[in-house]
């Protein structure tokens, strides 16, 4: 069984009748929707034409959204509704960006998220969902698409349709009759800064790449806004743990890296110690709710990046704690394999941000290829920037270790900027990378390139006084970098 909807737009009248309905049926705040009418205009005056598209969560088949949720709060329902308890909710907003429709939403005084639920409540009881009853039109059609009986089977049965993203592979169950197709391929017109009625939302101010091109004569006049959820705070999260996992990685090797004494006894494990354990207070403070942080490990969704992510974390945080007990304890013989293993583990740490964002389907960019060695190579360089200026004058070795991070670093940069993208929404997000600024002023993606490739290394090579500044400026050219990546992917319309 799979309900879903098939809307008619040889119907509809573009009246929001649908979403009033379900605004006051599920008490939806000011600002958000979980249904709403997209308006898009064609052609030149006095010839122009008005289409519209009634927006809404898909009740996917293979629903990302329930995949990556790391308390099992959103669940695929046997009747094939992708429902959710906001109870549970802790605000990851993780959702939001696994989903490629832009259907879920913060609500801001709760803390938790918020999408259609098919009005649950009212199928439990034999009753059509809100915006079904109230559409004048009768454009909305809801019911099992698996009963080749029921009406909006029939009706695609005899009629061509389309549905929204398909190469995501999600298995959408809303179905669009007579909709023009440029309302469902977000990003392809003109978006001006006034609406039909209103500015548009200001949640994201960038303006649009001149290098993407645009269907003529065409352009959205009324959509609804959609915030940038993650930012700063994840941005950090990536720096920190890619500077825990550099110290670890290279800390059996200290030796052969010219570190003595207390830079090879103490520093990795104390700096991998630090930076693990700041990195888990980012991502706790980036939750809207943080007093549900220990329902990760309660409620687990193990399928979630972010739960195996969490498991990773405390591992490495457990095994390097034990490797400064070892140490404190004058165990020297397990303070070897110990190091091996925290080896091991960091590259976990280093990575597994790689499967997370793979599981993010609304956000093509992140899903690349090359972030998973891009992630090592931070790692690599953050750790050879953090022991550089404790090697003496034997430091060749981890000067050379910087420049192979560093290179490969910027080169997957550039690649990620310039490569060919497979999907509209990549290609969209790559050429965003240009424009967005960090505080309102700095380019952040030529900045980051600039501070590592053209700062870093001639001061890695520099004298000893200044090689303390190096992984300062390493840390913020990665940091400027990790906010255009993340930023930019967030950018393009999924609406």
């Amino acid at each position: 069984m799979q309900y879903g909807f098939v809307i008619d737009h040889r119907r509809c009248i573009g009246c929001h009748a649908c979403t009033v309905a379900c605004k006051a049926e599920n008490d939806v705040p000011l600002g958000d929707f979980r249904t709403w009418v997209k308006y898009v205009e064609k052609g030149t005056f006095p010839e122009v034409k008005r289409h519209f598209a009634v927006l809404r969560c898909n009740h996917c088949t293979n629903a990302p959204c329930v995949t990556i949720c790391p308390v099992t709060a959103l669940d695929k329902r046997k009747d094939g509704i992708v429902d959710i308890d906001r109870d549970v909710c802790i605000g990851c907003r993780a959702c939001m960006q696994a989903c490629p429709y832009d259907a879920i939403a913060l609500n801001d005084a709760t803390g938790a998220v918020e999408k259609c639920h098919y009005c649950a409540h009212r199928v439990e009881k034999g009753l059509q969902p809100a915006c079904v009853i109230v559409c004048p039109e009768q454009a909305i059609i809801s019911g099992d698409f698996h009963d080749s009986h029921s009406k909006p089977s029939r009706l695609l049965a005899e009629q061509p349709s389309l549905r929204r993203r398909e190469e995501q592979k999600t298995g959408p169950n809303v179905a669009y009759v007579g909709v023009e197709p440029l309302a469902l391929q977000p990003g392809s017109i003109e978006r001006p800064a006034t609406y039909l009625w209103s500015e548009r939302p200001p949640q994201k101010p960038e303006t649009w790449p001149l290098t993407l091109p645009l269907v003529p004569n065409a352009r959205v006049t009324l959509d609804a806004g959609h915030k940038v959820q993650w930012g700063t705070g994840v941005a950090a999260y990536l720096v920190t743990k890619g500077i825990a996992a550099g110290a670890a990685m290279l800390a059996p090797f200290v030796a052969a890296l010219g570190l003595t004494g207390f830079a090879a006894d103490w520093l990795p494990e104390i700096a991998a110690l630090f930076f693990v354990t700041l990195t888990t207070f980012l991502l706790v403070e980036d939750l809207k709710r943080p007093k549900l942080f220990l329902t990760l490990l309660t409620r687990g969704n193990r399928k979630s990046w972010l739960v195996k992510g969490a498991w990773i974390l405390i591992a490495f945080s457990m095994t390097v704690s034990a490797t400064l007990a070892a140490r404190w304890f004058s165990l020297e013989g397990a303070i070897a394999p110990l190091r091996w293993i925290n080896a091991v583990l960091a590259l976990g740490v280093a990575g597994y941000t790689a499967f997370l964002f793979q599981q993010c389907e609304g956000r093509d960019l992140w899903q690349g290829k090359l972030l998973l060695p891009h992630l090592l190579a931070q790692a690599l360089f953050c750790g050879a920037a953090l022991f550089l200026p404790f090697a003496g004058l034997q430091r060749e070795g981890l000067q050379l270790l910087l420049a192979l991070g560093v290179a490969a670093h910027l080169l997957c940069c550039l690649a990620e900027r310039w490569m060919k993208h497979a999907t509209a929404n990549a290609r969209q997000a790559a050429a965003f990378l240009d424009v967005v600024k960090f505080a309102g002023k700095l380019p952040a993606f030529r900045m980051g390139l600039l501070i590592v490739g053209a700062f870093l290394l001639p001061l890695a090579n520099g004298p000893a006084a200044t090689l303390f500044l190096a992984p300062l400026v390493a840390w913020f050219g990665l940091f400027l970098w990790e906010w255009a990546y993340v930023r930019a992917g967030q950018l393009p319309p999924l609406s």
